[in-house]
């Protein structure tokens, strides 16, 4: 590729990167949505799959560090960008990301973003700002970011308040700094057994729960296993919920909130006859497709898991009930821009209410496991709380470390699995979940 060739694609992810920013931030729509969007139609669609890759991390980087970003930026404005400036903050933060986290040479990311600002219609009359701030920023951004609390900039108010008050400080500053960093890949395997072969076969280590975890993996679709169904892409903390139902082979199992099916693979791989409900036809059907790769039989429904009257009732039930996600911002660093108290508070009755009807599906003597991608003690330990006064019927089975990989540090004093993002930190981090597991007297 020669010099103008590169250039002309080293620009063409950073107008992606600036699209993406204020496509999650303005319309409000998910980065993986947006990134979805972008490639189909959009910037995207004309680079490289590497060139795609640089843009996602800027946008994501962005995300991960929005606070202090725009903390930044804003000291080096004289006064406040007008709205006719159009994608001119999104572009200073994308240049920003590259300069003060991605270590992109100064050169290169003050000359593209200035360029991607030339490029546009509205950005172009503050082509000069932007040059004069990023070029501030190449200069003096490492010493201001020495003088700054960098983890509560970055932490919506909200959020700080939450976790300050369910975890301390001190515990929230480790949530916080886990997620800065780009989370490795998870595999859960069809065949535990074969752990060791495909641990080798990937170059993966094998973690304490039984996930195989990969460093700089590359394209999921490319690596060997995926053809054949071997496995599927989960993060560790989200493979333990199934394992909590304990032996299934041959027992009929309902899993309420299904899609995408990453626990429903568990289940069908562990010799379950797996009922798989989910509200949603779409993500049904992606279930389906993602069931289909790895040759797993499951029985799908389609219909609400708060109100569904099947008429009879089950042994085992996994509820993976619709939650806030705040757990997965190593992933989805999105989510901490997208969500807000009054949504944690609305997806909280929804949680109440798939409870209970769950609970009225759920056997005498049968056992229900409940789950949540959320580190909000509304959608975990106060909603079980709330639960059990309200359902006489229901008690606590405790989950013990052993359950867990050994991870003591993950089971709450009340027997319950509470992950959160700086747990397991030496092997790389795991999602924060809520899992707890309950039995009908």
């Amino acid at each position: 590729m020669n010099n103008r060739s590169s250039d002309m694609a080293g620009l063409g992810a950073r107008r992606a990167a600036a699209a993406l920013i204020g496509d999650v931030l303005t319309s409000r729509r998910p980065l993986d949505e947006a990134f979805a969007a972008e490639a189909a139609g959009g910037a995207l669609a004309r680079v490289a799959p590497r060139d795609r890759a640089f843009a996602r991390a800027i946008a994501a980087t962005v995300m991960r560090r929005l606070g202090t970003i725009d903390h930044l930026i804003d000291a080096m404005l004289d006064k406040e960008l007008p709205k006719r400036a159009g994608p001119v903050r999104d572009i200073l933060r994308a240049g920003a990301a590259e300069l003060l986290f991605l270590r992109v040479p100064a050169h290169a990311a003050v000359a593209m973003n200035v360029e991607t600002a030339n490029k546009d219609t509205t950005a172009k009359h503050y082509k000069a700002l932007v040059n004069a701030v990023l070029r501030r920023l190449a200069r003096e951004g490492d010493a201001m970011l020495a003088t700054l609390d960098t983890e509560r900039l970055d932490t919506p108010d909200w959020l700080w308040e939450s976790w300050t008050g369910a975890y301390g400080e001190e515990t929230t500053r480790r949530i916080i700094r886990a997620q800065y960093e780009n989370p490795p890949l998870d595999l859960s395997l069809k065949d535990e057994a074969s752990a060791a072969v495909w641990a080798e076969t990937l170059g993966a280590a094998i973690l304490p729960t039984g996930t195989l975890r990969l460093e700089d993996a590359g394209r999921v679709e490319e690596l060997p296993g995926f053809e054949e169904g071997a496995w599927w892409v989960q993060d560790a903390a989200a493979a333990l919920p199934a394992k909590l139902l304990g032996d299934v082979k041959g027992r009929e199992v309902l899993d309420l909130c299904a899609a995408p099916g990453g626990k429903t693979a568990a289940l069908a791989a562990a010799g379950a006859d797996v009922t798989a409900l989910d509200r949603s036809k779409p993500r049904l059907e992606r279930l389906n497709e993602n069931l289909a790769r790895l040759g797993l039989p499951v029985r799908t429904v389609a219909a609400d898991a708060a109100s569904w009257s099947p008429g009879r009732q089950w042994e085992f039930i996994l509820l993976d009930a619709p939650c806030s996600a705040t757990g997965t911002a190593r992933r989805h660093p999105d989510v901490l821009r997208l969500k807000s108290p009054a949504d944690r508070d609305k997806l909280a009755a929804l949680q109440a209410r798939l409870l209970d009807n769950a609970a009225s599906l759920l056997a005498p003597g049968g056992t229900l496991v409940y789950c949540t991608c959320s580190l909000e003690p509304e959608e975990g330990e106060r909603q079980i709380e709330a639960f059990l006064a309200r359902q006489a019927a229901f008690a606590r089975k405790p989950i013990t470390p052993a359950e867990a990989g050994g991870l003591e540090e993950i089971i709450t004093g009340e027997g319950d699995l509470r992950s959160l993002p700086c747990h397991m930190g030496i092997e790389g981090g795991m999602d924060g979940f809520f899992a707890a597991r309950l039995t009908r007297r």
